[in-house]
């Protein structure tokens, strides 16, 4: 392996340090998009028993708001409970855009990522190609070994950036999709809760979707 990085040449140092980014972005985002978090399956009937109790004071509104994201935008409905059904939807809007933002942290860099890798084994491409036509001129065709270094310099940037693109190719797409997937889910939750606490709803029938 460290001799294919060898034979690589400079350009395999900007390719391996976009698979150890896109590595570690992969991984976080793997495990700060898990729908557990994002989504607890109880923190909806947990909301629900508050308000039944009267128990929503500003502390439980601050654990609601700290414990995940969909609880970060039920908070800021809730926080407004008692405007009308307009403000609790800018509210919860207002908060959503920001909670989006987050969910979508770092999937841009990925995306980046994926286009840049393979440009950077074209551009090892091209310099090997320069470094084979160079020794043509210079010795002639009738020594391999003097074309060897740039047809592997060729080579092995263009299957090292393809190899490290794809892949993170894959999850960018994987995660572009499951933000949408779970910002569509939590602005279900927070409308219905809206529309329960303005009697527009049924109390059981958000708790029944919510599982």
């Amino acid at each position: 392996m460290f001799e294919l990085v060898t034979a690589g040449g400079w350009l395999m140092a900007p390719i391996i340090a976009c698979s150890i980014i896109a590595f570690a972005i992969i991984a976080e985002r793997l495990w700060t998009l898990r729908v557990s978090r994002v989504i607890p399956r109880k923190v909806v009937s947990q909301v629900w028993d508050a308000v039944k109790g009267r128990q929503l004071d500003m502390e439980r509104l601050q654990v609601l708001r700290s414990s995940s994201p969909l609880g970060r935008i039920l908070a800021a409905g809730l926080m407004n409970r008692n405007a009308s059904r307009e403000i609790m939807k800018e509210a919860i809007e207002d908060t959503g855009r920001h909670v989006v933002h987050e969910l979508e942290r770092y999937i841009n860099t990925l995306g980046t990522i994926a286009a840049i890798s393979p440009l950077l084994g074209l551009l090892g491409t091209v310099i090997g190609m320069i470094k084979v036509f160079s020794a043509i001129t210079t010795q002639g065709v009738g020594n391999p070994a003097a074309l060897a270094g740039g047809i592997s310099v060729a080579l092995i940037t263009t299957a090292a950036g393809m190899a490290v693109a794809i892949p993170t190719l894959m999850f960018y797409r994987y995660f572009r999709g499951k933000v949408s997937m779970l910002v569509i889910r939590m602005e279900q939750q927070a409308l219905r809760m809206v529309e329960v606490l303005h009697g527009q709803r049924s109390q059981e029938g958000v708790l029944e979707d919510s599982l």
